[in-house]
């Protein structure tokens, strides 16, 4: 346990960005989900509007600094591609 008073506060901001980093990465990662799951059942404007969400959440991700740039460029250059060439 700490026992100077910055350590203590340090704690204290890092339980809250903590809490705050993985509510970003799991709606991030539900909204990826999302689009898959919209793929598998091929249904293209579901999948469309999911992958809207879904680009907007890994942007926001990745400006709070939760992803990397190349993760959120990697992730949405894979959804777009599985939803453009659905029939």
């Amino acid at each position: 346990m700490a026992n100077m008073k910055n350590a203590k506060k340090k704690i204290k901001v890092i339980a809250k960005k903590k809490k705050s980093n993985n509510e970003y990465k799991t709606s991030m990662r539900t909204a990826m989900k999302n689009v898959e799951k919209a793929i598998l059942a091929n249904d293209k404007d579901k999948a469309n509007d999911a992958l809207g969400v879904a680009i907007k959440r890994l942007d926001k991700a990745t400006s709070k600094g939760v992803v990397t740039k190349n993760f959120c460029a990697r992730n949405k250059s894979r959804l777009t591609k599985k939803v453009s060439e659905m029939k």
